[in-house]
């Protein structure tokens, strides 16, 4: 398709965001613990920061729904884990690490 250089490109013409750029992340916590809530507060900042518009956060306290904690095979708390985009990425602890979480959801290579 060849589009006027004077005119901007028309909006299919331009390059967008692939649907798998949206987030679906579910964060398992146990209770009100001091961890539970650090981890919430952590990667709420970090999806604000680096996601905004772009992700979907589910918190799940498993005192409250202890069952899910099989389906996604949950073996420590808190627990962030990356539905999608693909791959699936499991994330540990209270996300107090801004890099290894960055690093986990595909936002930051390693080296970086």
């Amino acid at each position: 398709m060849k589009t006027n250089p004077t005119k901007p490109a028309p909006p299919e013409a331009k390059p967008h965001k692939a649907a798998s750029d949206h987030y679906i992340l579910r964060l398992y916590v146990a209770g009100k613990s001091p961890k539970s809530v650090r981890a919430i507060a952590n990667i709420k900042k970090i999806c604000e920061e680096n996601l905004q518009g772009r992700y979907e956060l589910e918190v799940i306290d498993l005192y409250q729904q202890p069952q899910l904690a099989q389906g996604d095979q949950i073996i420590a708390v808190p627990t962030l884990i990356k539905k999608l985009p693909l791959p699936l990425r499991r994330i540990i602890g209270d996300m107090s690490n801004t890099e290894r979480v960055l690093v986990g959801l595909d936002l930051r290579n390693e080296a970086s």
